[in-house]
């Protein structure tokens, strides 16, 4: 993986405290705008945040920025955009007052990303598009001899829509080194579980079959993400990692409750999730947030 200065020097226990930073940040800013919105998938935005704050903290190199050479990342579930804006916030790509301004009128903040805004790299919400462009851009950047890299997060409901294995069909067919895909592995969707909706029973074998290289890994877990994330450079194909996680995380009374892909929260709610999430924050502060 290349690597640009300023974060080759930063430690391994540099970054992993400045994901699980963002990470606690990013689920507080989270319940905070929701609230203030009245607007829901909030608990979509949660099941990516350790995701999200693994790519912009430990991976990508001089994302939000118009260097040519800069790392791209795409999110293709785009209803999750509450998520990337707080990454883009808490970057300085944004600013507080923009922010702010999340889901109200003539925000260019709305429930889906727009490509006008600083760092998206494109508008999404149309789910099945976003590897397509995916690849697009890693074929492109291959072609000018680019080192920048592309990152794509899907839902694994998305994975239902057959553009996406045709995009997979080509990515793997060019061989696109530099292209990375996650599929965020919730298993719940808008009307229920995945399983139920339409059943991938082996997702990874049949990623795999096309000719990617499969990583599992706990979507949760930073250490896991960033070993997915920050692999070998000798790779030959594009890689996809399958990064179990649980819709909602980080909230008790939110976690794997289908109803949290769409619900409003209340102030009596959010005043509960945010007791938690400082509660947990806390507790990590004390125990070094080592690991049981």
């Amino acid at each position: 993986m290349h690597t640009h200065m300023a974060d080759a020097l930063k430690t391994p226990d540099d970054k992993r405290k400045a994901c699980a930073d963002l990470a606690a940040t990013m689920r507080r800013w989270i319940i905070e705008q929701s609230l203030d919105s009245h607007v829901g998938h909030i608990g979509s935005a949660l099941s990516i945040v350790d995701i999200v704050s693994v790519l912009w903290e430990g991976t990508m190199q001089n994302p939000g920025t118009e260097l040519p050479d800069r790392d791209r990342f795409i999110l293709s579930k785009g209803h999750a955009a509450l998520a990337l804006y707080c990454a883009l916030r808490w970057k300085k790509i944004l600013s507080e007052d923009v922010f702010n301004t999340y889901c109200k009128n003539g925000s260019m903040l709305g429930v889906h990303p727009e490509w006008e805004l600083k760092g998206v790299d494109l508008s999404t919400g149309s789910l099945g598009q976003g590897l397509s462009v995916a690849c697009g851009l890693a074929y492109g950047l291959r072609q000018k001899k680019s080192p920048a890299r592309i990152y794509v997060l899907l839902s694994d409901a998305e994975c239902n829509e057959g553009q996406v294995w045709e995009a997979a069909m080509f990515g793997a067919h060019h061989r696109l080194a530099n292209l990375t895909a996650i599929v965020d592995l919730n298993g719940l969707q808008a009307l229920g579980c995945t399983r139920d909706i339409l059943n991938i029973a082996d997702i990874g074998g049949l990623w795999k079959a096309l000719g990617w290289r499969v990583i599992e890994a706990d979507g949760h877990d930073q250490d896991a993400l960033l070993a997915a994330l920050n692999g070998s450079d000798d790779v030959a194909e594009p890689t996809v990692i399958l990064a179990k996680t649980m819709l909602g995380k980080g909230v008790s009374f939110m976690e794997n409750r289908l109803e949290w892909h769409y619900m409003n929260i209340s102030s009596e709610l959010a005043k509960r999730a945010l007791a938690e999430l400082n509660s947990s924050s806390t507790s990590a502060l004390q125990t070094g947030g080592d690991k049981e």
